[in-house]
Parts: C-alpha cells; sequence; structure tokens
C-alpha cells in the first residue's frame, strides 16, 4: 500500500515510543531511575543538570525522549484534525493516543514524585508499575491504529459474537504477561541471583522477598497465554483466510517464539540487561502484532467500507 505523509509520521510516531519504552527499561534496569533525585519536571531542582552522575544522565535523557514524543503525539493529533474530515476513524486514533501519552506522562511522573524507583522494593512500586505496563500498551494499541487506519486499514466493526470475546482475552492475557515481566524484570534487578541454581532456590524460599517469590509465575503465564494465542491466530487465519489476516497471523506466531526463547536465554543468562531490552522489545511487537491481526480480523467489509467513503466524499 501506498502511505501518504500522515501515515508515514504516525509510524515514525510509534516507533519513537518504542524506542522510549526501551531507554525507559534501560534507566529501571540501571537503577537510574532517582538520577534526577524526587523532583520532576526538574532535575535534582534544575531544568538543565549541571556535572550530572552517569544515572543523572540516563535519567534525564528519558525525560527529554518522553518529552518529544509527547510533542510528536501533539503534533500527530493536529495534523489528523486538519487532515481528515469530522468522524474519520483516524481522528479517533490520534485522540486516543494523545490522551494515553498524557496519561503515561503522569503516571511516570507519580514514580518520580512518590520515589517508587531505583532500589524501591514496596508494593506500592509493584502497583504502580503494573499500572504504567497497561497504560504503555493501550498507547502503542492507540498509535498503532492511528497508523495503521491512516495507511488504508479499515474501520473496527465488533459484534457480539465469540470471536470478540476469544480476542478480548488474548489481550488481557498479554497485558498480565507483560505486567508479570515487568515484575520479574524489577525483581531480577533488585535481587539479582549469582547462578541459576541459585536463583530457582531463592523462588521457591518462603523467606525470599515477595518480588523473589513472583518470578516463578511468569514462565507459567507465558506457557498458558502463548498457547492461547497460537490458538486463536491459527483459527482466526482459518476461518478468515484473507491476505492481511494470514500475513499478521504468521507474524505473530513468529515473534511469540522468538519472544519466548529470548525469555529462555534471559532466564538462563540470569537476565543481562541487554537480553533484558531485547525480551521486552518482542513483548511490545508481539502487542503490536495481536492489535494488527485483531483490527485486520474485525475490519469493516470493502464494500461498506467503499460505501461509506463515498458518502463522506459526498457530503464533504
Amino acid at each position: 500500500m501506498k502511505l501518504n505523509g500522515f501515515a508515514k509520521y504516525a509510524w515514525g510516531v510509534l516507533a519513537f515510543n518504542i524506542g522510549v519504552i526501551l531507554w525507559g527499561a534501560y534507566v529501571r534496569a540501571t537503577g537510574s531511575g532517582a538520577g534526577c533525585g524526587s523532583h520532576w519536571p526538574l532535575c535534582n531542582g534544575e531544568v538543565i543538570p549541571i556535572e550530572p552522575q552517569i544515572e543523572t544522565v540516563i535519567e534525564f535523557t528519558h525525560r527529554l525522549t518522553s518529552a518529544a514524543a509527547l510533542l510528536l503525539v501533539i503534533g500527530m493529533f493536529v495534523w489528523a484534525r486538519r487532515a481528515y474530515p469530522q468522524g474519520r476513524i483516524v481522528r479517533v486514533g490520534a485522540s486516543l493516543s494523545l490522551f494515553f501519552i498524557i496519561t503515561e506522562a503522569l503516571v511516570g511522573a507519580g514514580l518520580v514524585l512518590f520515589q517508587w524507583v531505583a532500589l524501591n522494593d514496596s508494593l506500592e512500586r509493584v502497583i504502580s508499575m503494573a499500572v504504567h505496563l497497561v497504560n504503555t500498551f493501550l498507547l502503542l494499541a492507540a498509535l498503532t491504529l492511528t497508523a495503521w487506519w491512516a495507511s488504508g486499514g479499515r474501520p473496527l466493526r465488533l459484534n457480539g459474537s465469540g470471536q470478540a470475546w476469544a480476542f478480548g482475552l488474548a489481550y488481557l492475557a498479554v497485558m498480565i504477561l507483560g505486567v508479570t515481566g515487568a515484575i520479574t524484570a524489577l525483581g531480577d534487578t533488585l535481587f539479582p541471583a549469582s547462578s541459576l541454581q541459585e536463583g530457582v532456590i531463592q523462588d521457591f524460599s518462603a523467606a525470599s522477598h515477595f518480588l523473589i517469590r513472583l518470578r516463578v509465575w511468569h514462565p507459567l503465564i507465558a506457557i498458558i497465554s502463548g498457547t492461547y494465542i497460537l490458538i486463536l491466530s491459527g483459527l482466526t487465519a482459518l476461518f478468515r483466510p484473507q491476505a492481511l489476516v494470514k500475513r499478521f497471523t504468521m507474524i505473530l506466531i513468529g515473534l511469540f517464539m522468538a519472544q519466548l526463547i529470548a525469555g529462555l536465554v534471559n532466564l538462563v543468562l540470569l537476565a543481562p540487561i541487554p537480553m533484558q531490552i531485547i525480551h521486552l522489545l518482542l513483548a511490545d511487537l508481539v502487542w503490536i502484532a495481536l492489535v494488527l491481526l485483531g483490527a485486520a480480523n474485525f475490519a469493516i467489509d470493502e464494500t461498506d467500507w467503499n460505501a461509506q467513503a463515498a458518502s463522506e466524499e459526498r457530503a464533504g
């Protein structure tokens, strides 16, 4: 498909936000979340930190890229309202993108102001991380759909069938998998094990911190949710054998298998930072592929879409 200027921009905004998310994971993995102290939006009380430590550089860079991401989404929102008439689905996607990136910034600010960063191992930090992860996934979904619709993707038509519920369960499963993955990564950062055997012993020890004991759930949830998603995507391609549905099914299956392998390598190597970043990147791509599969599967029929477009053109 031929992309117009807005579509290219929207895909670029999505890619940039993925980069911001990965850098945020690097901030957590290096324990640099408190690099700017408990100040926000200032950094250690300064607009630009003077003679910063490496942790401050890492955290301040994340804040700058996050601010840039916000400006890019604002630009996308304004452009969508100028380029597309009222009622077009692209406008809805851009509006949702703006909403979720604002809430993303507010959650990030809360983490800093309440000092749920660095070496903090409280239950409050775990809950805030879960909220942050869910909001991040919703932001990625909104950005993906905006770019997809701008690229010619047709609007959705959800019905009350079991298929809609099945996809809803898949989205929920991936979110839960992502939350447990974030909790596992936090446990690996705060309580690193010197060997795989030591890590397994810690996981099942009643004396271990609750973050360590929670780590065992992530691989189990990955296996269960992965099996469900593979079955769902296969059945979707079988019952709606359209080119895009088949393509996104294959992409989703390939990405999920790669994510499982990366998770295993991450476990064996005791979660080195590069593997954590790769694992998170694959998780984000799995989510995006699942969103695109749903968008292709529930798109309105081409005949209805052409009729709707023609009607809008006459009205305009």
